[in-house]
């Protein structure tokens, strides 16, 4: 198979902010495997947690150097493939476009959308959630009304884990909920809080009606999440705590949920073991993720019917997302009926 590695840039409409700082851009890549005529689409897209980095300059030279080496296996050698890209340590991102294209190409040539040839149900995929990064009150407050214009909100996922302090972060969530009182809300603090405010915050929230909290203490103080847990009148998620579904027995007992993305998990092959995984162990499953395009989410929606809770709206935040595939419907992201993953390239943003 031939395989052809590409940079693209895509420019959020609104800069997200988060505990560990603000996105604006990003250079993602995009892996293209051609065979017997098909072509499978694949995305990259950098991130950090902690030591755990991911450039694009790092996803990009692994790619390349890996390339010689898939070019001698089919596409239907996944498993091959996969243990290839393990035993050769290619990042997690890498493997995560290298493994949607497998897919992709696989549907393009059954001629069947992934979610459909895997039997799952479109109509049993829920709401996404909409995101409003750590702001001061007034900024939230209009990012707020900003979603609520461009669709039918049903689910505000708020950043919170402000280096102000949680006072901070109390003035913007009461700012966002005054703007949206019917609209449910989680929170999310990118490992934002020490375990002293994670407490405080989960007793004040709790009053508040918040739904649940993801990722409130940082990666590596997972010890803590035990403790939290028994003064927790919410629900605990955790993200950046949770790559692979090696992860999740050790968690088990101290989380409510897991946040799975595919640029952590290393694809729809492990995000699917990690589905499977969490709800052995009596786990709540949301998707999420990162600065991704249409490419990356609409792959992941393909699996969405399997999900409790979405997060897949870094692609409604784009002023020039280069593909087009997920449609928008009553506060829903659906996958369409094309087959593979269902993404086109769209010449407007080129």
């Amino acid at each position: 198979m031939k395989i052809l590695v590409k940079l693209f840039t895509v420019n959020k409409r609104f800069p997200l902010t988060i505990s560990r700082g603000t996105t604006a851009q990003t250079t993602n890549v995009w892996v293209q495997i051609s065979h017997d005529g098909i072509e499978g689409w694949g995305e990259a897209s950098p991130f950090g947690v902690g030591d755990r980095r991911q450039s694009t300059d790092t996803i990009q030279a692994a790619l390349q150097q890996i390339t010689p080496i898939l070019q001698a296996f089919s596409p239907w050698e996944r498993q091959q493939i996969e243990k290839v890209l393990a035993q050769k340590q290619v990042p997690s991102a890498a493997r995560a476009a290298v493994d949607m294209a497998l897919y992709d190409w696989m549907g393009k040539h059954l001629g069947l959308p992934l979610w459909q040839l895997w039997g799952l149900d479109r109509k049993a995929i829920a709401p996404t959630s909409v995101t409003i990064g750590i702001n001061s009150p007034e900024g939230a407050a209009a990012r707020t009304r900003d979603w609520l214009e461009y669709m039918d909100v049903r689910l505000l996922k708020v950043k919170l884990g402000s280096p102000a302090g949680i006072d901070a972060d109390r003035k913007m969530l009461l700012a966002v909920q005054e703007e949206a009182p019917e609209t449910e809300l989680f929170v999310d603090a990118n490992g934002g809080w020490n375990l002293a405010d994670a407490i405080a915050m989960s007793l004040w929230l709790a009053d508040l009606g918040i739904k649940y909290i993801e990722q409130p203490l940082p990666r590596g103080q997972e010890a803590n999440l035990a403790t939290l847990k028994e003064h927790s009148p919410l629900p605990i998620f955790v993200d950046e705590s949770c790559f692979t579904s090696a992860d999740i027995p050790e968690l088990a007992d101290y989380v409510d949920g897991i946040n799975i993305k595919l640029m952590k998990s290393g694809g729809l092959s492990e995000a699917m073991r990690m589905v499977h995984t969490a709800k052995a162990h009596g786990l709540k499953v949301m998707f999420g993720c990162y600065s991704d395009s249409s490419l990356a989410n609409t792959a992941a929606l393909q699996l969405a019917p399997l999900a409790d809770y979405l997060d897949l709206d870094s692609h409604l935040n784009l002023i020039d997302d280069p593909f087009m595939g997920a449609v928008v419907h009553e506060g829903r992201v659906l996958p369409n009926d094309l087959p593979g993953l269902g993404v086109k390239y769209s010449a407007s943003a080129a």
